[in-house]
């Protein structure tokens, strides 16, 4: 599978006040980021992971080394609006994306700003909120709908303008659990079913759970990478990076340390509740 983004010996350094010893946000950080795949990026504040989520689409450019998305370098200015067709953002804050009065005109706002014609965006918005399960609010406010609601309709707007890879920098942040599943399932779909590269930057360890692949920063660097049963049941490296497991390992852990024979990796609560059930028989 081709990657659709990678950063070389990736460096950033945030201005400092005069006087002030440099201090690096990011300290040559090296990924690739595969076609199709769904990434969850975990770490503590200041870890340096929105950090790095802001240079995959040239919101932030580095201080040392290089990020190309499909190839294209992020540096290059002239490359700006293509790169930005090819990896949309959405943020903690939805309100700070929606930008119309009504559902369906703020979503078609990114594709007519790329010059897309008026039959193609009509297609594209009602296939977007589709996506998102949004299509019954097409012609609502969106200061009237729910958080939840209002960040699938950013999702929504980005989604419009058709890119290989969006990344959701703390995108539930702000969301009570019943919206922050209505994200996750949006998202979940829209990879499975679209083949769209999902890049989650997220302190909640659950939504870590179903991804392809799990990088956790610490101090600008990847301090673990790989698939979440690799990842997530190192608990006590967890908590040197300043994170928890989630809830089922953290479960599990415990009951690991009482003497139970149950596997760490079954991260699902289904998968969780299983392992618990066949501790018992033994």
């Amino acid at each position: 599978m081709s990657n659709i983004i990678e950063t070389k010996g990736l460096t950033f350094s945030y201005p400092q006040e005069e006087g002030e010893a440099v201090t690096l946000a990011l300290n040559g950080v090296e990924l690739s980021i595969e076609r199709g795949s769904f990434v969850v990026i975990l770490g503590h504040n200041g870890s340096g992971k929105s950090t790095l989520a802001k240079h995959f689409n040239a919101v932030l450019l580095p201080t040392g080394g290089q990020v190309l998305v499909e190839g294209l370098d992020t540096a290059d200015e002239a490359l700006l609006l293509e790169i930005r067709r090819r990896v949309g953002m959405v943020f903690q804050n939805p309100d700070n994306q929606i930008v119309a009065n009504v559902v369906e005109e703020d979503v078609a706002f990114g594709p007519e700003n790329l010059g897309v014609p008026t039959e193609e965006i009509r297609a594209r918005v009602d296939a977007a909120l589709r996506s998102v399960g949004m299509e019954p609010f097409t012609l609502h406010a969106p200061h009237m709908l729910s958080g939840g609601q209002k960040q699938r309709i950013a999702i929504a707007g980005v989604l419009a303008m058709e890119p290989g890879c969006i990344v959701l920098d703390e995108a539930t942040a702000m969301l009570d659990p019943s919206g922050r599943r209505e994200v996750l399932e949006a998202v979940e779909r829209m990879n499975r079913e679209k083949g769209i590269t999902i890049l989650l930057i997220t302190h909640h360890m659950d939504e870590a759970v179903n991804a392809s692949r799990v990088i956790v920063m610490d101090h600008g660097q990847v301090a673990l990478d790989g698939p979440p049963k690799a990842v997530l049941p190192q608990v006590d490296r967890l908590r040197e990076l300043g994170l928890t497991a989630p809830a089922t390992v953290e479960l599990l852990s415990r009951l690991r340390r009482d003497g139970w024979q149950v596997p760490l990796d079954a991260l699902s609560v289904e998968d969780c509740a299983a392992a618990i059930l066949a501790g018992l028989a033994k």
